[in-house]
C-alpha cells in the first residue's frame, strides 16, 4: 500500500470502531466491527501481519489478566460482597447525604483499586442507586461519583485498570514501586474530587431524608474477602519473582468460581460469560488496529509534542496531552500510542501518561470505554445524565484532580 492510502484507512478504521464502541448499534458488542477492522488492517497492508502479532503477543497477558480480574470481581458479587458494601452504606449514611457521598467515594476508590474499574461501574453503581432509593437520597452525585472514581480512582494498583496493566509492563517497576509512587497522585486526585462533587451537588446534599430502617444486614462474605487479600498478596509475591500477575488472578479468579460451581450457583457458561470474551476481542482487536495508525504515522506527530525530561514542567506537559488524546480517541488508545514515546524518559513519563489518560477522561463520555458503560447502566435505571451537566462537572473536577496529582507524582519520584 502507499503510505497516504495506509494513513487514512488505518485512521477511518480506528474512527470507525471508536464510533461502534459509542453507539453500540442494536446492542451489539463492541468486538462486533473492532475484529473485522483488524483483519482488514492486515489483509490490506495498513499494518504488517508480523507487527499485527508482535501487539497480539504484547497484549496476550494482559487481556488474560482482565478476564481473570472480571471473573474475581463476577463471583465476589455472588458471594454477597456488593450487597454486603450497600448495606453498610445505608447504615452509615442514616439518610444524610454528605455521608452517603462519604462512603461511596470511599468505597468505590477501595473497589476500584482492587477489583478494577469494571467492578465499580458494572457492580457497584446498580448497589448505590439501590442504597440512595432504600436511604430516601438523590441519586446523582452518588452516581457521578462511581464513573469519576472508576478513572480516578484506579490510578494506585497496576491491577486497577487496562491501562495501568500496559503502563506497568512499560515503566519497569515492581509492582510494590509502583503503587508507591502512585500512592499520593491517588490520594490528592480523590481528594479534589471529593471537593469538587461538595460544591457541585451542593444543592442535592443539602435535601436530607429520614433515617431509614435497614432491617438486618447481610453477613459479611468472609471467603471471598480472603480470597480478595490473598489474590492481592499474590501479585506482590509474583512481581518480586518476575512472575505476570496473571497468574495471581487466574489462581484468585478459580478459587471463588470452583466454590461456585460446586455449591450450584454457576454453570461453566456463566464463569465464561463472566470473562466477557467479546470485550477481550475488541480490546486485541483495538490494539492492532491503533498500532496501524501508530505505524502510519501518529508515532511520528505526537513525538513533536510530548514533552521532553521527566521535571515538573514536562511531566504537566505530558499528562495534559495524555488527557486531551484520551478524550479525543478514548483513553485505552491513548494509552496504546503515548507509552512507547514516553517509556525512553522513564518510568515518571509513563505514569505521567497514565494520570492523563486516567483522570482526563471524566471530562467527555467517550473519554473511556468504563464511562460508555457506565451510561447504558444509568439508563437501564431510567435515571436520564445530561451531557452539558456531565461536561460541565468534568470541566471542573479534571483539572483540579489531574494537576495537584502530577505534583504530588513529581513530589513521590523525589522521595521513593
Amino acid at each position: 500500500m502507499n503510505t497516504p492510502f495506509a494513513e487514512t484507512l488505518s485512521v477511518v478504521l480506528l474512527v470507525a470502531v471508536l464510533a461502534w464502541a459509542v453507539v453500540r448499534p442494536f446492542g451489539l458488542p463492541e468486538a462486533v466491527m473492532a475484529v473485522p477492522a483488524a483483519g482488514v488492517a492486515v489483509a490490506t497492508g495498513a499494518i504488517s501481519l508480523g507487527h499485527a502479532r508482535a501487539e497480539a503477543e504484547r497484549l496476550g497477558p494482559v487481556v488474560g489478566f482482565l478476564a481473570a480480574v472480571l471473573v474475581l470481581a463476577h463471583f465476589c458479587d455472588v458471594e454477597g460482597l456488593f450487597r454486603a458494601c450497600g448495606a453498610w452504606m445505608a447504615r452509615w449514611a442514616r439518610g444524610r447525604p454528605v455521608r452517603l457521598l462519604t462512603a461511596v467515594f470511599a468505597l468505590a476508590s477501595a473497589i476500584t483499586a482492587v477489583l478494577s474499574l469494571d467492578a465499580t461501574i458494572v457492580l457497584l453503581t446498580p448497589v448505590v442507586f439501590a442504597t440512595a432509593a432504600r436511604t430516601g437520597v438523590r441519586p446523582k452525585p452518588h452516581v457521578y461519583a462511581c464513573t469519576h472514581l472508576s478513572n480516578t480512582a484506579s490510578l494506585l494498583l497496576p491491577v486497577s485498570n487496562l491501562t495501568n496493566l500496559l503502563a506497568f509492563a512499560a515503566s519497569g517497576l515492581s509492582f510494590t514501586r509502583f503503587a508507591a509512587l502512585m500512592a499520593l497522585p491517588w490520594l490528592v486526585a480523590i481528594g479534589a474530587e471529593y471537593a469538587v462533587f461538595r460544591g457541585f451537588f451542593a444543592r442535592d446534599l443539602a435535601a436530607s431524608a429520614p433515617a431509614p430502617e435497614t432491617g438486618e444486614p447481610p453477613g459479611l462474605p468472609v471467603f471471598a474477602l480472603v480470597t480478595v487479600a490473598c489474590t492481592l498478596a499474590g501479585f506482590v509475591v509474583a512481581s518480586a519473582f518476575a512472575v505476570e500477575p496473571v497468574w495471581a488472578a487466574l489462581a484468585g479468579a478459580l478459587v471463588l468460581a470452583a466454590r461456585a460451581l460446586v455449591q450450584r450457583r454457576a454453570t461453566a457458561v456463566s464463569v465464561v460469560r463472566a470473562a466477557a470474551p467479546a470485550f477481550l476481542a475488541f480490546v486485541l482487536s483495538l490494539g492492532v488496529v491503533v498500532r496501524a495508525v501508530v505505524d502510519n504515522g501518529l508515532a511520528t506527530a505526537l513525538g513533536h509534542l510530548l514533552p521532553a525530561g521527566t521535571g515538573l514542567p514536562a511531566l504537566l506537559g505530558i499528562a495534559a496531552l495524555a488527557a486531551v488524546l484520551a478524550n479525543l480517541i478514548n483513553n485505552l488508545p491513548a494509552v496504546l500510542v503515548l507509552l512507547p514515546l514516553a517509556a525512553p524518559a522513564g518510568p515518571g513519563a509513563v505514569l505521567a501518561v497514565l494520570l492523563g489518560v486516567n483522570i482526563g477522561p471524566n471530562l467527555t463520555y467517550a473519554g473511556s470505554l468504563a464511562t460508555l458503560l457506565w451510561r447504558r447502566i444509568v439508563h437501564q435505571h431510567d435515571h436520564g445524565v445530561d451531557l452539558k451537566e456531565f461536561t460541565r462537572l468534568g470541566l471542573l473536577a479534571v483539572p483540579a484532580a489531574l494537576v495537584p496529582a502530577v505534583v504530588a507524582l513529581w513530589g513521590a519520584l523525589q522521595v521513593v
